[in-house]
């Protein structure tokens, strides 16, 4: 029989559809393989194994023309359906009526329809089907006596009920009866195209294969044109895989086929279901793909296109979002281990603005309008006294552990900038710790935080925090890398980076202060890191000179700026005064004072710095400010107003910011330095501010809390050891390493210099000891470095040097691979400088999505019962979310949380 209908042909199954029992054979080889198979299948899905064959016509349109009778002899057609869009011979969306057959067409294809059901004394309604071929010659399938699952697009398009038209045919109304008003064919008329899509719980990027489980959340679209026929489709339905995979038909209407694709993708990208894989994504790309929309799809349109099947990357960020707040409900946040359910958070209030009104000129304008040399000069011949503020980067990394969220920062930054813009030098925003602490414990990505803030503080210099040839990490990088980071940082906001080396080697600096001068158009601020006291004839390391001659080396190098990094607080008002004028004396560059009020006097040191003309100091707004942080940036104006270098401040509208930070502030109460008053020990253990405030909870976590007093003199005692180093990230690292090294194992200073020989030491510790940090002034201890190298050699040249440069087109290529098709650049700087650390973020990104926009208290504690917040999870999309209750732990120790999602 294949032979006398010749080749290729096609095996059915008589007793079903869906492509189920049918086999395309283009042989007799084919044929007698696939008969068998094509039975059995038969057999499984429909109880009955007879098949028959047919011709199988290449690249055909399927067309279907649905037709309706009742029991008087009245027969009607309801015009076509294309159904070429096809997957193994199953509908996959079907539209009516067809774009691309001719008029002529047409009609042969209903005048061959109602020919058929007249020769029978068909009734009720069923559907003719066709294949089309490319010179539209016209192939009979079958006939369907049964209402089809695509019937949807016939009502739409022609406003007949075939169902209730089914029931009332049967009851013996004839088509002309006024209950159905289809007195001839004339009266039928065609409006606009409608198209269906079945929704189902199948994976495209599996074979399709069905999914079952769970439905997690369930929320179809409505809207103008849409008609769905849904199932037994509601959060938590289960999905069994032993029954049909479909959960819901849609169909759109509209004037064109353009404008019903465009309304059903709208539909379809509102759908919210989660908890199984459907075929959503692939529909999408399907609607959106230019042959469909033309009408041309045929039947093999889906098997030639395999892009059909690509992700199209869904976000899920509602139900990840859920996640992480029920995960953080029931077993707390990793970062906070014993929360006060006592404590009451209140919210802030944000000081008005005018949105719409141009921002006020500041010091970002300036730069712009002078250019940097010019700048320069402006800011050295300037009388008034600068302030930069640290409230965004220094003072919560000295008070808070750095545990400040981009989203307490941007709900007062643009406020803050539109009222104190003029007030400001620069506001500091970056580096230090915080791009580790963004990434690690805050889940937020530090390059998205500081393009928020450049774009919410336009017209403020932003300044950075820079670890020389560290960048801002623990250890040295490759110098390519170092330049694009400073590049992209430029790029991406910073105007002025404060550069230092955490052992003041300024061959470690000098890759920074390049790049900067020549690759970017921001200011190249140049530290000299202060220890030590300078007034103190008793301490001959680092004594005034040495100062006077970093300071001009630095200048040499190309620095626009000087800065004065006091990381710990040491810096004496005396001190500061002869270190100023003589600096004064030396460079000619503007001079730039930074320091920690540990001890509770800097104040007076920057009043005794400011009458011997440094040219800008950093302060805190109060509420965050003293302490292990720097001074008060509110009572430092206060104390100039009547100074000759009085920079005049609305000191009312200042005090409304601190008044911000007070309340937020109170949202981080885990994170507290616990340092309730200035001390005088800092001039003994010399920890700076940025690290006192994370060394309790490093000695927390490793069970030495109770013995803080012995760290402290540990850490004294590490630095007498390692011959007396500056000591600040990440050198002060190593030091606080070392502390609680020798405190975990009960070490003293004199153990480590009679058992040293015998002792493992930490590998920070190693590192240093090795050249990795770079070189000290007057070299390490040689018998402490031999010591804890044990035969290793050391390097006596910059650590940078001996690291291969990074190929950023091939690792860019190969993270793209490994992490996200979409990821840019600075993402891939984020996971050099962190490799470990970016992947685990990135897992916790895909598992609970993008949680830098719930607020404080919720991301920290989670929600109380009936609580209710606000999230934007994106431009335009803001999701209403209220915790009701969560249950007991059943047998596996898991429990059930419930809230509601906009409702």
């Amino acid at each position: 029989e294949a032979d006398h209908i010749g080749y290729p042909v096609i095996i059915k199954a008589a007793s079903g559809g869906g492509g189920r029992g049918m086999r395309v054979c283009r042989n007799e080889g084919d044929l007698r393989r696939e008969f068998a198979e094509a039975r059995s299948e038969s057999l499984t899905a429909f109880g009955d194994d007879t098949v028959f064959l047919e011709k199988f016509i290449e690249d055909p349109k399927h067309i279907e023309v649905q037709i309706f009778g009742d029991q008087h002899g009245n027969i009607v057609h309801l015009f076509e359906r294309d159904c070429s869009v096809q997957r193994r011979f199953q509908k996959v969306v079907e539209v009516a009526p067809s774009m691309s057959l001719s008029d002529a067409t047409r009609e042969k294809l209903y005048n061959y329809a109602l020919r058929l059901a007249h020769e029978v004394n068909y009734n009720c309604a069923g559907t003719v089907e066709f294949l089309v071929d490319k010179k539209e010659n016209i192939y009979f399938i079958e006939v369907n006596p049964r209402i089809q699952v695509e019937h949807t697009v016939t009502e739409q398009v022609t406003g007949i009920d075939l169902v209730r038209s089914q029931i009332l045919v049967t009851m013996g109304y004839a088509l002309d009866h006024a209950t159905l008003r289809i007195s001839k064919q004339e009266d039928i008329k065609l409006h606009g195209f409608a198209l269906q899509c079945r929704v189902t719980t199948e994976d495209p990027l599996n074979d399709f294969k069905p999914d079952y489980g769970t439905l997690v959340a369930y929320r179809s679209a409505v809207g103008m044109g849409i008609r769905l026929d849904a199932g037994s489709a509601f959060p938590g339905a289960k999905i069994s895989p032993y029954f049909d995979s479909l959960l819901v038909k849609v169909t759109a209407y509209g004037r064109t086929l353009k404008g019903a694709s465009e309304r059903m993708h709208r539909a379809l990208r509102e759908f919210r279901i989660r908890g199984v894989k459907t075929n959503i994504g692939f529909l999408l790309n399907l609607l959106q793909h230019p042959t469909f929309q033309a009408g041309e799809a045929t039947v093999p349109f889906i098997q030639r296109h395999p892009e059909l099947l690509t992700d199209p990357g869904w976000r899920d960020r509602g139900t990840k979002m859920l996640r992480y707040l029920a995960d953080v409900n029931v077993n707390g946040h990793p970062d906070v281990k014993t929360p006060d359910v006592s404590k009451v958070f209140l919210e802030p209030e944000i000081p008005a603005f005018n949105p719409h009104a141009p921002f006020p000129k500041g010091s970002k304008d300036r730069l712009n309008e002078l250019g940097r040399e010019g700048f320069v000069q402006w800011l050295r011949e300037e009388k008034r006294i600068h302030y930069t503020d640290t409230t965004f980067r220094d003072a919560h990394q000295s008070l808070l552990a750095t545990r400040m969220r981009t989203y307490d920062m941007l709900q007062i930054a643009e406020s803050y900038g539109r009222h104190h813009a003029g007030d400001l030098s620069s506001m500091e925003v970056r580096g230090g710790a915080t791009f580790d602490v963004a990434l690690r414990f805050l889940k937020e990505d530090p390059w998205q935080r500081l393009a928020l803030l450049r774009k919410a503080l336009p017209n403020v210099l932003l300044q950075m925090l820079l670890r020389g040839s560290n960048a801002v990490g623990y250890t040295a990088y490759p110098d390519n890398l170092i330049v694009k980071f400073i590049e992209e940082a430029a790029e991406t906001g910073i105007d002025l980076f404060r550069i230092f080396d955490s052992l003041n080697w300024v061959e470690n600096m000098r890759t920074s202060i390049k790049t900067v001068r020549e690759r970017t158009n921001s200011l190249a601020e140049a530290c000299l890191c202060y220890s030590g006291d300078i007034t103190d004839p008793s301490k001959t390391k680092f004594t005034l000179d040495y100062y006077l001659d970093l300071a001009k080396q630095l200048e040499d190098a190309g620095a626009h700026l000087i800065a004065i990094k006091d990381m710990a607080g040491l810096l004496k008002p005396l001190a500061a005064e002869i270190l100023i004028s003589r600096l004064k004396e030396t460079v000619d560059l503007p001079i730039h004072l930074h320091t920690h009020d540990t001890s509770s006097i800097q104040p007076a040191t920057y009043l005794r710095a400011i009458e011997a003309g440094v040219d800008v100091v950093d302060v805190a707004l109060s509420s965050m400010s003293g302490l292990t942080s720097q001074p008060n940036f509110n009572s430092v104006a206060a104390m100039m107003q009547g100074h000759a270098r009085e920079n005049r401040i609305d000191l009312h509208s200042l005090n409304t910011y601190s008044n911000y930070w007070e309340i937020v502030r109170n949202y981080y109460y885990p994170f507290e330095t616990e340092l309730r008053s200035g001390t005088a020990s800092v001039y003994e253990h010399e920890i700076p501010g940025g690290q006192y405030s994370n060394l309790r909870p490093q000695a927390r976590g490793l069970g030495l809390e109770e013995q803080f007093e012995t760290i402290k003199e540990n850490y004294r005692a590490a630095n007498e050891l390692f011959g007396n180093l500056i000591k600040v990230t990440p050198s002060s690292k190593v030091v606080g390493d070392m502390a609680m090294f020798m405190t975990s194992n009960g070490y003293s200073k004199d153990d480590i210099l009679t058992k040293g020989h015998k002792i493992d030491f930490p590998d920070s510790v190693k590192a240093l000891m090795r050249g990795d940090l770079g070189q000290i002034e007057g070299g390490f201890p040689p018998d402490i470095q031999r010591m804890i190298l044990k035969g290793e050699a050391p390097y006596t040249d910059r650590p940078n040097a001996h690291l291969e440069p990074i190929d950023f087109d091939q690792e860019l290529a190969k993270f793209q691979s490994d992490f996200d098709e979409k990821a840019r650049l600075r993402d891939l700087i984020s996971y050099l400088l962190y490799p470990k650390v970016y992947r685990e973020y990135h897992e916790f990104r895909e598992t609970y999505g993008e949680v830098r926009n719930l607020p404080t208290p919720a991301f920290f504690y989670g929600l109380r019962a009936h609580e209710e917040i606000m999230v934007n999870i994106g431009p335009g999309k803001t999701v209403l979310v209220k915790f009701l209750n969560v249950t007991e732990p059943d047998e596996q120790g898991v429990r059930l949380v419930f809230f509601l999602l906009n409702g």
